[in-house]
Formats: C-alpha cells, structure tokens, sequence
C-alpha cells in the first residue's frame, strides 16, 4: 500500500519559533502550495498518515463533547430564576449553579491533561466522558441546591477537558495548512454549545421540568462514550524525524521506494526523491488493536507533578495570555451577560414574554455563528496566500488579518445590548446586539488560539493548562457579581461604560501583533524562557 502523505517534505521551522519554512521542491506534495509541515513519518499508525475519515470522525465526536460540555454548563442559566423560588435562595446565589461550576470547568485540566500527556489522549477522553454522564444524571436526580452543586461540580470536571482534547488533537492529526480551519470545527462546537439555553427554554414552554434537560445530556453522553469507544483511537504518537536524509547535489532528486514489511518493492510503491535504500513499514494496527484503552508505550518523559507548575510560565508568553483574555472576555463579559442580564430583562415589563420563552436569546448566538461558518477556512487561505508572496516563509502573524473587522463589530454589538436593557429598546434590539457580539466571538476563539499554537514552541499540553484555568478564572470573576454590578449602577454604566472599553482594548491587541508580533517572538525565542520550554519539549508537542 502507498503512503498516504509524502514523507520527505522539505518543510522546516526557521530559528524563530512561529517562521515556518514551507517551500516545495519539484515532485513534493503540497497543498495551497505549500509543503507538508509537519513532516509525516511513514509509518501508517502515524496520526498524520490516517485516513481524512478516521480524522474527521475523531475531531466529529470530540468536537461535540465540546458542545455537550458547554451546553450543560451555560444551559441551566434559564433556570436561575426558577431555581432561586425552588431552593429559596436570592438571584446571585442561584447564578452560582452557573458560576462555581465554571471553576471546576477550567481547574479539571490541571489533573485530566498532565494524564493524558503521559497515558494518552483516548483514555482521558473516556473517563471525561464517564464523569460527565454520571454528574448529568446526578443533576437530573438532586432535589437540593448543595446536591445539585455537587453534582454539576462532577459533570464540569470531567467535561473541562473538552476544551483542551480538540487543540491537542488538532495538533496531533493535521497539518499545519489544516489547523485554522480544523480550530474552526471546535470553536464552532464550542459557541453551539452556547446555545444550550435556547433547549432549556423549549423544554419549560414544553411544560417539562428542568431535570428532563440534564436526562436528555447524560443520553447524548453515553451514546458519544460509545462512539468514542469504537473511533478514538490514541493519537499519542513518537515520530522520528525525517529530515536526516542528503539531498542529491546535482539535481535534488531523491529515489526511494517505500515498502511495508514483508513486501518487496512493486510498481504500486510510492517513489519518492532520497538515497535509495529500503524503509521497513510496520503493518497498519488492526481495529481490536485500535480499541486498546491505553497505548502500548506511555510518555514517561513527560513532567507529570511539575506540569501544571510549568503551566504558569506560559502566561509570560504573551500571545498566550492574549488567548486567556480573549475567551475569558468574550465568556464572561459578553456570554454570561446574555444569559444572565436577557432572562430577567425580558420576563419584565415592557416585555413580559413567560420564563418558558427566556432562553431564546440563543437564536440569536445560533445565527451569529452560522453566519460565520461560509468563513471557516479564510484563515487557512489568507495565510497560504501571504505566505506564497513571501517567498515560501510563512510567519505566524499571517492568519490575524481576519479579525480586524470582528475587532470593531463585537463592541459595537455589547453597545446596542446595554441600550436595549436600559432604554427597554425593541426586543431585536437584543437579538442584534447578541448576533454581532457572537459572530465576532467566532473568528477571535479560532484565531487567537491558533496564533498563540503556532507562534510559541512549546509543550501544547502546557499551554492549554494555563489557557483552560485562566480563561474560567477571569469568566468567573466577572460573571461572580454580574447581576449584582447591573442592578447596583445599571445596565449603560457597567455594560457600556465598563465592560465594552475592556473589550475593545482586547481586540485592539490584534494590531499589536500583526505590526510587532514578529519582534515579540523574536524577543521571547531568544529569553530564558524559550530555553526553559524547549529543554523538556517532548516530540510531538511543538510545532
């Protein structure tokens, strides 16, 4: 059998973390003419050389974990109300439901990713699974307020690396010419997954208690448990590198026939420029062997009990932290103000629509995302295209130009929503607001992350450790008083006068990089803490 991808791309990154060599010579394989990076190995049990459907069938199933994960945490806002009359409890504290499990969302990462860096990807993503089906049905069965948090305390453990499993994967099973677009399936999952309030509202105007809305969850779970059983196959994978191989110094053509064990050369080989020699192919993994629970070799070179104190150092890398503040932001100024600010508002007069009906906000998320779909792959495009006028050299900055114009719409549409609420504009009005707010959320979640990915060398696991905490830290803290903020010094005052400049100074750091992102790398490629980083880079974890 044929290798899939060609192995011997010339593809290389440059001194610089974040520059990446990607010109093709003649025969290679490219794609928007550029070589493949990384260089795949031609081993077929390597996660690059996996079939687009094996591929697309793993990034399918975690992506809606995603969903799952964030709709059972964001969902239940409809509830705070009904809730608060339930358990005769004031707003604020019903918000908590909401709140507190945002905590455990980001903190489950520092325990299931150092796992999963050392014992695989496939069993963590199975026990995440199973912690979330058992705090859902918890949830469905509690009738108080301590054993309802306890309960969405268990789902949101489990559920947090979800955040973290698709980047990881990303990196694992694609190349870097798919990795915005593929970062696009998951952010899309992820804003979906916002939408869980709408669900809940159909269900109460359905006269259904809130209970059936955390059965419903723990279903979707076990039935994606069993999906991720018989698909996820461990994608934890040590490649050699490729790039050893002399190059011919009249013509730069290469003659190697690759076989798999066993075979003898034929006319159905792949023939591919370097030295003739043969390379011996271990057989592809059967599908029992594929459905091992762990992998045959564990990362023992991994730091287990150190990671998440080297997750800490990330936050020094400053497209890192641009991507913590960014979600942080967007989650907690902007997502959590939605959900908690349009269920009182619109159960009020002038509106008076019924508490069933609150959650339909999330029609106005659900456009705003799928608006942006057609727009998936711009990223990937714009960047192949910068980078073919460059001669081959792609540099990390190349991808950002696509969120200039998100950059002015989302604090535009967090202006139109506090008028809505404090001049009780036309309900629209809200629905607007929160569909521009949302379709700009879009393009900074994908772009943002796969900028802070592509621009540091580092450990990825770590990255996302420090990404996930801090992102739920500052979502959480400003989502902790939100309802008591807006009540105390009114809507204009804290959604327009103190949320929106926050924002705007957020994604005006977009022209930061793009104009000195270059120098930035290059100052932090060459200061302590890229030696530090790169002294326990495992292979695989970087670029």
């Amino acid at each position: 059998m044929a290798v899939r991808h060609d192995i011997h791309s010339h593809a290389h990154e440059e001194d610089i973390p974040g520059t990446v060599n990607l010109k093709a010579y003649d025969g290679e394989e490219t794609h928007y003419g550029q070589a493949l990076f990384p260089v795949p190995s031609a081993d077929p049990n390597d996660p690059l050389q996996w079939t687009k459907f094996k591929k697309h069938m793993i990034m399918g199933i975690t992506c809606a974990f995603s969903f799952l994960g964030i709709s059972a945490l964001l969902g239940p806002s409809v509830y705070i109300s009904l809730w608060s009359t339930q358990f005769d409890i004031d707003h604020n504290t019903s918000a908590g439901l909401v709140n507190f499990p945002h905590i455990m969302f980001g903190f489950g990462s520092i325990i299931l990713v150092p796992i999963y860096r050392r014992y695989g990807r496939r069993p963590v993503m199975l026990l995440g699974l199973l912690f979330h089906a058992a705090g859902m049905i918890g949830c469905a069965q509690a009738s108080t307020y301590s054993g309802l948090m306890g309960a969405r305390f268990v789902h949101a453990f489990g559920s947090g690396v979800c955040e973290a499993l698709p980047v990881q994967l990303v990196n694992d099973i694609f190349f870097i010419h798919e990795r915005g677009k593929k970062l696009g399936w998951y952010t899309v999952a992820l804003c979906l997954g916002a939408t869980g309030p709408m669900f809940c509202g159909f269900m109460l105007a359905a006269g259904l208690s809130w209970n059936l809305f955390f059965y419903v969850e723990f279903a979707f779970a076990m039935a994606l448990l069993i999906l991720a059983f018989f698909f996820v196959e461990e994608s934890l994978y040590f490649r050699k590198s490729t790039s050893s191989t002399t190059t011919n110094s009249d013509s730069g053509s290469l003659n190697l026939e690759v076989t798999r064990s066993g075979e003898k050369p034929s006319a159905t080989s792949t023939t591919i420029t370097q030295p003739s020699f043969p390379i011996i192919i271990p057989p592809r993994k059967t599908f029992l062997q594929q459905l091992r629970i762990f992998p045959l070799k564990f990362d023992y070179t991994s730091h287990f009990w150190t990671t998440p104190l080297r997750a800490l150092t990330h936050l020094l890398v400053p497209a890192t932290f641009w991507v913590i503040t960014t979600y942080g932001i967007f989650i907690g100024l902007c997502g959590l103000t939605f959900n908690f600010v349009f269920p009182l508002k619109i159960t009020q007069p002038p509106y008076n629509w019924s508490p069933q009906n609150s959650g339909l906000h999330a029609i106005a998320t659900l456009i705003g995302f799928l608006t942006a779909l057609p727009l998936l792959p711009a990223s990937d495009i714009l960047a192949a295209r910068l980078t073919k006028r460059n001669n081959g050299i792609r540099e990390a900055e190349m991808r950002l130009g696509v969120l200039l114009p998100a950059a002015f719409i989302a604090p535009a549409g967090q202006i139109l929503f506090g008028f809505a609420a404090e001049k009780d504009l036309h309900w629209i009005c809200y629905f607007l607001a929160i569909g521009l707010t949302q379709w700009s959320g879009y393009f900074f979640f994908t772009l943002t992350l796969a900028y802070a990915v592509d621009s540091h060398n580092a450990n990825l696991s770590e990255m996302l450790i420090i990404m996930n905490v801090g992102k739920q830290a500052i979502s959480y803290g400003f989502g902790g008083e939100l309802l008591n903020w807006v009540k105390k010094h009114g809507y204009l005052t804290m959604i327009v006068g103190a949320f929106v400049p926050i924002l705007v100074v957020n994604n005006l750091m977009v022209f930061v990089f793009m104009v000195w992102g270059k120098r930035i790398r290059v100052w932090v490629g060459r200061s302590w803490l890229a030696r530090f980083h790169r002294g326990s880079l495992v292979e695989g974890e970087g670029h």
